[in-house]
């Protein structure tokens, strides 16, 4: 089955997840699903995540993280889409939550959160919000 929105799969996996209290999610892995899952396990949203290999097909394995039986992640929304592409300038990033969430971007030097690419100077199409 071919997807038309795979990083919308991705986060959709992540939120039922997290919903159904599971303790890890396996989600087809890309380049750029490893990316996420890297700014997520850094940002301290996930415990951790490994790129495994099931019946032949490559899989990111993201293990989520809970404390007090809370989540860290409440809530992950996606901005850009396949329909309708959002791109920022490094002056128009937005702040989640007044800078309690992240925002990740792709950019020309590669996939960061919205504090990278405002510290770096670079623009860039918004993937997602996560808070």
């Amino acid at each position: 089955m071919r997807l038309t929105d795979p990083v919308a799969d991705m986060l959709a996996r992540i939120r039922n997840a997290i919903r159904a209290r599971h303790q890890k999610v396996d989600i087809p892995a890309s380049k750029l699903k490893l990316e996420i899952a890297r700014i997520l396990k850094e940002e301290g949203y996930v415990a951790n995540f490994k790129s495994t290999e099931e019946d032949g097909h490559k899989v990111v394995r993201v293990y989520l993280k809970y404390s007090n039986n809370e989540a860290a992640i409440s809530n992950v929304e996606r901005v850009s889409r396949p329909g309708c592409r959002v791109y920022v300038r490094r002056s128009e990033i937005p702040r989640v939550l007044g800078g309690l969430g992240i925002n990740i971007l792709t950019t020309p030097r590669g996939v960061m959160t919205g504090r990278q690419a405002r510290r770096e100077g670079v623009g860039g199409e918004v993937l997602c919000e996560v808070w």
